[in-house]
Protein backbone atom coordinates (compact mmCIF):
# COMPACT_ATOMS: atom_id res chain seq x y z
CA UNK A 1 0.00 0.00 0.00
CA UNK A 2 1.77 3.18 -1.14
CA UNK A 3 0.79 6.02 1.53
CA UNK A 4 3.07 9.01 -0.08
CA UNK A 5 0.76 11.91 -0.51
CA UNK A 6 -2.35 10.55 1.32
CA UNK A 7 -3.78 12.89 3.98
CA UNK A 8 -4.49 10.80 7.26
CA UNK A 9 -6.71 11.81 10.03
CA UNK A 10 -5.73 10.86 13.23
CA UNK A 11 -8.01 11.35 16.41
CA UNK A 12 -6.53 11.20 20.04
CA UNK A 13 -3.15 11.99 18.36
CA UNK A 14 -1.28 13.81 21.11
CA UNK A 15 0.23 10.84 22.15
CA UNK A 16 0.47 7.23 23.05
CA UNK A 17 -0.63 5.23 19.75
CA UNK A 18 -2.41 8.38 17.98
CA UNK A 19 1.20 9.91 18.12
CA UNK A 20 2.66 6.30 16.88
CA UNK A 21 0.10 6.08 13.86
CA UNK A 22 1.18 10.37 13.10
CA UNK A 23 5.27 9.47 12.91
CA UNK A 24 4.90 5.99 11.11
CA UNK A 25 2.26 7.48 8.19
CA UNK A 26 4.29 11.06 8.18
CA UNK A 27 7.39 8.55 7.78
CA UNK A 28 5.94 6.97 5.00
CA UNK A 29 5.10 10.40 3.19
CA UNK A 30 1.80 10.55 4.52
CA UNK A 31 0.16 14.53 5.11
CA UNK A 32 -1.28 14.25 8.79
CA UNK A 33 -4.39 16.13 10.34
CA UNK A 34 -4.12 15.91 14.41
CA UNK A 35 -6.79 15.80 16.50
CA UNK A 36 -7.13 15.68 20.07
CA UNK A 37 -7.41 18.15 23.13
CA UNK A 38 -3.81 19.31 24.43
CA UNK A 39 -3.22 22.19 21.62
CA UNK A 40 0.18 22.35 22.80
CA UNK A 41 1.08 18.85 22.38
CA UNK A 42 -0.18 18.95 19.01
CA UNK A 43 1.40 21.45 17.63
CA UNK A 44 4.86 20.06 18.85
CA UNK A 45 4.36 16.98 17.29
CA UNK A 46 2.85 18.90 14.03
CA UNK A 47 5.98 20.60 13.83
CA UNK A 48 8.20 17.67 14.26
CA UNK A 49 6.61 15.82 11.59
CA UNK A 50 6.73 18.28 9.39
CA UNK A 51 10.91 19.22 10.07
CA UNK A 52 11.74 15.42 10.22
CA UNK A 53 9.73 14.65 6.74
CA UNK A 54 8.59 17.20 4.42
CA UNK A 55 5.32 16.55 4.99
CA UNK A 56 2.11 18.72 6.04
CA UNK A 57 1.22 18.46 9.51
CA UNK A 58 -2.45 20.20 10.33
CA UNK A 59 -3.91 19.96 13.77
CA UNK A 60 -6.96 20.92 15.14
CA UNK A 61 -7.64 20.99 19.25
CA UNK A 62 -11.25 19.84 20.41
CA UNK A 63 -12.55 17.70 22.66
CA UNK A 64 -14.42 14.98 20.93
CA UNK A 65 -16.55 14.12 23.69
CA UNK A 66 -18.50 17.25 23.42
CA UNK A 67 -21.89 17.27 21.31
CA UNK A 68 -21.52 18.12 17.66
CA UNK A 69 -17.53 18.12 18.50
CA UNK A 70 -17.25 15.35 15.49
CA UNK A 71 -19.56 17.99 12.91
CA UNK A 72 -17.03 20.47 14.02
CA UNK A 73 -14.18 18.78 13.04
CA UNK A 74 -15.34 17.52 9.80
CA UNK A 75 -16.56 21.34 8.92
CA UNK A 76 -13.32 22.80 9.66
CA UNK A 77 -11.26 20.21 7.71
CA UNK A 78 -13.50 21.13 5.03
CA UNK A 79 -13.45 24.73 5.48
CA UNK A 80 -9.08 24.08 4.84
CA UNK A 81 -10.02 22.12 1.99
CA UNK A 82 -8.21 18.98 2.79
CA UNK A 83 -9.46 15.90 1.75
CA UNK A 84 -9.04 12.76 3.87
CA UNK A 85 -7.83 9.70 2.66
CA UNK A 86 -7.16 7.38 5.88
CA UNK A 87 -9.03 8.06 9.11
CA UNK A 88 -7.93 6.16 12.18
CA UNK A 89 -10.27 6.85 15.00
CA UNK A 90 -8.16 6.70 18.07
CA UNK A 91 -9.31 8.53 20.66
CA UNK A 92 -10.81 7.05 23.49
CA UNK A 93 -11.55 6.93 27.01
CA UNK A 94 -11.92 4.46 29.83
CA UNK A 95 -13.43 4.41 33.35
CA UNK A 96 -12.32 1.60 35.96
CA UNK A 97 -14.75 0.85 38.27
CA UNK A 98 -18.06 -0.75 39.29
CA UNK A 99 -20.77 -0.31 36.87
CA UNK A 100 -23.24 0.65 40.20
CA UNK A 101 -20.76 3.61 41.35
CA UNK A 102 -19.64 4.76 37.98
CA UNK A 103 -21.24 8.49 37.52
CA UNK A 104 -23.69 9.00 34.64
CA UNK A 105 -21.88 11.79 33.09
CA UNK A 106 -18.78 9.74 32.74
CA UNK A 107 -20.24 7.20 30.74
CA UNK A 108 -22.17 9.34 28.66
CA UNK A 109 -18.64 10.54 28.01
CA UNK A 110 -17.13 7.34 27.42
CA UNK A 111 -20.09 6.08 24.81
CA UNK A 112 -19.55 8.98 23.43
CA UNK A 113 -16.05 9.23 22.80
CA UNK A 114 -15.69 5.72 22.18
CA UNK A 115 -18.85 4.97 20.23
CA UNK A 116 -20.58 8.04 19.28
CA UNK A 117 -17.56 9.95 17.53
CA UNK A 118 -16.22 6.95 16.05
CA UNK A 119 -19.04 6.11 14.27
CA UNK A 120 -19.45 9.72 12.91
CA UNK A 121 -16.71 9.90 11.69
CA UNK A 122 -16.61 6.55 10.03
CA UNK A 123 -19.69 7.07 8.61
CA UNK A 124 -18.74 10.47 6.84
CA UNK A 125 -15.53 9.63 5.54
CA UNK A 126 -16.94 6.33 4.44
CA UNK A 127 -19.42 7.46 2.35
CA UNK A 128 -16.91 10.12 0.59
CA UNK A 129 -14.86 7.17 0.39
CA UNK A 130 -17.05 4.66 -1.43
CA UNK A 131 -17.65 7.68 -3.74
CA UNK A 132 -14.02 8.14 -4.60
CA UNK A 133 -13.60 4.09 -4.73
CA UNK A 134 -10.61 4.54 -2.43
CA UNK A 135 -9.83 4.78 1.10
CA UNK A 136 -9.07 3.21 4.21
CA UNK A 137 -10.36 3.73 8.02
CA UNK A 138 -8.91 1.83 11.40
CA UNK A 139 -10.54 2.34 14.52
CA UNK A 140 -8.54 1.41 17.44
CA UNK A 141 -10.70 -1.33 19.81
CA UNK A 142 -9.27 -3.33 22.24
CA UNK A 143 -8.92 -6.80 23.30
CA UNK A 144 -11.55 -6.20 25.46
CA UNK A 145 -13.64 -6.20 22.90
CA UNK A 146 -13.69 -10.37 22.67
CA UNK A 147 -15.15 -10.60 26.42
CA UNK A 148 -17.02 -8.61 28.98
CA UNK A 149 -15.31 -7.03 31.29
CA UNK A 150 -16.00 -6.50 34.90
CA UNK A 151 -15.15 -3.14 36.24
CA UNK A 152 -14.69 -2.10 33.03
CA UNK A 153 -17.49 -3.01 31.49
CA UNK A 154 -18.98 0.18 29.24
CA UNK A 155 -15.14 0.56 28.28
CA UNK A 156 -15.20 -3.05 27.03
CA UNK A 157 -18.99 -3.17 26.06
CA UNK A 158 -18.11 -0.21 23.59
CA UNK A 159 -14.71 -1.89 22.00
CA UNK A 160 -17.03 -5.36 21.20
CA UNK A 161 -18.95 -2.19 19.18
CA UNK A 162 -16.36 -1.11 17.54
CA UNK A 163 -15.11 -4.56 16.77
CA UNK A 164 -18.39 -5.44 15.33
CA UNK A 165 -19.15 -2.47 13.32
CA UNK A 166 -15.31 -2.32 11.82
CA UNK A 167 -15.82 -5.94 10.75
CA UNK A 168 -19.01 -5.63 8.96
CA UNK A 169 -18.07 -2.26 7.61
CA UNK A 170 -14.61 -4.24 6.18
CA UNK A 171 -17.58 -6.19 4.29
CA UNK A 172 -18.89 -3.36 2.59
CA UNK A 173 -16.10 -1.33 1.98
CA UNK A 174 -14.49 -4.19 0.07
CA UNK A 175 -16.84 -3.81 -2.68
CA UNK A 176 -16.05 -0.37 -3.27
CA UNK A 177 -12.00 -0.39 -2.85
CA UNK A 178 -12.50 0.80 0.67
CA UNK A 179 -10.13 -0.83 3.52
CA UNK A 180 -11.82 -1.09 6.84
CA UNK A 181 -9.39 -2.29 10.07
CA UNK A 182 -10.16 -3.10 13.68
CA UNK A 183 -7.02 -3.36 15.72
CA UNK A 184 -7.37 -4.88 18.99
CA UNK A 185 -4.52 -4.16 21.40
CA UNK A 186 -4.24 -5.68 24.94
CA UNK A 187 -1.51 -3.73 27.27
CA UNK A 188 0.25 -0.89 25.88
CA UNK A 189 3.09 1.80 26.82
CA UNK A 190 0.15 4.71 26.66
CA UNK A 191 -0.58 5.67 30.13
CA UNK A 192 -4.33 4.69 29.14
CA UNK A 193 -4.82 1.90 32.08
CA UNK A 194 -3.56 4.29 34.64
CA UNK A 195 -5.32 7.04 33.22
CA UNK A 196 -8.24 4.45 33.73
CA UNK A 197 -7.48 3.39 37.54
CA UNK A 198 -6.09 0.13 36.53
CA UNK A 199 -2.67 -1.31 36.26
CA UNK A 200 -1.79 -2.19 32.73
CA UNK A 201 0.91 -5.33 34.36
CA UNK A 202 -2.18 -6.94 35.85
CA UNK A 203 -3.66 -8.09 32.23
CA UNK A 204 -0.55 -8.82 30.29
CA UNK A 205 2.72 -7.91 29.14
CA UNK A 206 3.04 -4.40 28.06
CA UNK A 207 3.44 -4.18 23.92
CA UNK A 208 4.99 -0.69 22.63
CA UNK A 209 3.07 1.59 20.36
CA UNK A 210 5.09 1.32 17.61
CA UNK A 211 4.54 -2.31 17.49
CA UNK A 212 0.76 -1.83 17.77
CA UNK A 213 0.98 0.65 14.80
CA UNK A 214 2.75 -2.29 12.56
CA UNK A 215 0.72 -4.75 13.50
CA UNK A 216 -2.32 -2.55 12.49
CA UNK A 217 -0.79 -1.72 9.07
CA UNK A 218 0.14 -4.65 8.37
CA UNK A 219 -3.00 -6.35 8.71
CA UNK A 220 -4.48 -3.15 6.79
CA UNK A 221 -2.48 -4.35 3.68
CA UNK A 222 -3.13 -7.74 4.10
CA UNK A 223 -6.89 -6.48 3.82
CA UNK A 224 -7.88 -7.94 7.00
CA UNK A 225 -11.06 -7.13 8.90
CA UNK A 226 -9.09 -7.13 12.50
CA UNK A 227 -6.25 -7.95 13.94
CA UNK A 228 -5.07 -8.75 17.49
CA UNK A 229 -1.39 -7.21 18.41
CA UNK A 230 0.68 -9.34 19.85
CA UNK A 231 1.58 -13.53 20.17
CA UNK A 232 -0.32 -13.24 23.96
CA UNK A 233 -2.67 -11.54 23.26
CA UNK A 234 -3.94 -13.35 20.47
CA UNK A 235 -3.32 -16.90 22.38
CA UNK A 236 -6.00 -15.01 25.20
CA UNK A 237 -8.42 -14.04 23.03
CA UNK A 238 -8.16 -17.22 21.37
CA UNK A 239 -8.48 -19.39 24.98
CA UNK A 240 -11.61 -16.97 25.86
CA UNK A 241 -13.33 -17.70 22.62
CA UNK A 242 -13.82 -21.62 23.79
CA UNK A 243 -14.21 -21.90 27.76
CA UNK A 244 -17.10 -21.54 29.44
CA UNK A 245 -18.56 -17.46 29.42
CA UNK A 246 -18.70 -17.41 33.42
CA UNK A 247 -15.24 -18.65 33.55
CA UNK A 248 -13.91 -16.09 30.60
CA UNK A 249 -15.73 -13.48 33.18
CA UNK A 250 -14.42 -14.70 36.48
CA UNK A 251 -11.20 -14.92 34.82
CA UNK A 252 -11.50 -11.20 33.48
CA UNK A 253 -12.42 -9.97 36.75
CA UNK A 254 -9.31 -11.43 38.98
CA UNK A 255 -7.05 -9.60 35.86
CA UNK A 256 -8.71 -6.36 36.75
CA UNK A 257 -8.47 -7.01 40.52
CA UNK A 258 -4.67 -8.16 40.87
CA UNK A 259 -4.36 -4.42 39.76
CA UNK A 260 -5.22 -3.61 43.45
CA UNK A 261 -8.13 -1.49 41.81
CA UNK A 262 -11.28 -3.66 41.34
Amino acid sequence: MDYRDKTVLITGASGGIGAAFARALAARGSHVILVARNEAKLKELATDLHDSHGIRAEYLAADLSEPCASDDVVEEIDRRGLSVDILINNAGVGMHSDFADSDPARIRREVALNVGVLTDLAAVYMSRMTQQGTGAIINVASVAAFQPVPHLAVYAASKAYVLSLSEALWWEGKQHGVKVLAVCPGATDTGFFEAAGANADSVGPRRSTSQVVNTALRALEAGKPSVVDGLYNAVAVAISQVVPRRLALAVAELAVRASGQG
